[in-house]
């Protein structure tokens, strides 16, 4: 599988070439925007993963002059865009997962205050189960599992509803998990989780208010 990297962070463009690499699959990072479009175009890959916040041609611009030209690669977005805050309603992905000998898991968080505080509900293929935690100050506890086929190599879609208190948790369209707990009451952030060797793509991940 060859992957194409645009990202202008060189550290995590190192980061992010490493892993793969080390899953097997053949990587090209291309620093600027320019570079990721010109290697796009000139070239056959399986997947793009795309930095949104590059210099330049921005991440948004070459993905639609990539589908102008018919180009219909996957293409995964990384971005770090902050402002995001929740306290009721729901958020949902798209996921896949690819390979990983200690996780093949796909995860949304939710009331998220910071990176060691928050909640998250996470579908595993290798374990084939959807379980829901809540992580306080970096500690992640577990608060309630069920057993649930979680195909790997196939997409599925994982969909979380919190209310107050109360957390629904689905997985393609079944209800998996429902759960009340008090730890986060407060609005946070949301967004994507997978962990240990995982390599998971993620695609259509929305979330709304209430």
């Amino acid at each position: 599988m060859r992957l194409l990297v645009v990202e202008d962070e060189r550290k995590l463009a190192r980061a992010l070439a490493s892993a793969l690499e080390a899953e097997h699959y053949e990587v090209v990072v291309a620093p600027t925007g320019e570079e990721g479009f010109f290697q796009a175009n000139a070239a056959i890959f399986d997947l793009v993963v795309l930095d949104l916040m590059l210099p330049g041609r921005g991440g948004l611009e070459i993905l639609q002059a990539l589908r102008n030209r018919h180009i219909q690669t996957p293409v995964l977005i990384l971005t770090a865009r902050d402002g995001t805050s929740v306290k009721d309603g729901d958020v949902e992905v798209k996921f896949k997962p690819i390979s990983g000998s200690e996780g093949q898991a796909g995860g949304l968080v939710w009331r998220a205050r910071d990176a060691n505080n928050y909640y998250v509900a996470r579908a595993n293929a290798l374990e084939n189960n959807v379980t829901i935690y809540h992580t306080v100050n970096g500690r992640r506890t577990e608060a309630k599992r069920t057993r649930m086929t979680v195909a790997g190599n196939q997409w599925h879609t994982l969909r979380v509803d919190f209310q107050g208190n109360h957390f629904t948790v689905l997985l393609d369209g079944k209800n998996a998990l429902d759960w009340s707990d008090e730890t986060f009451k407060d609005a946070g952030k949301v967004g994507v989780w997978t962990k240990a060797d995982s390599v998971t793509l993620f695609d259509d991940f929305t979330y709304g208010a209430k």
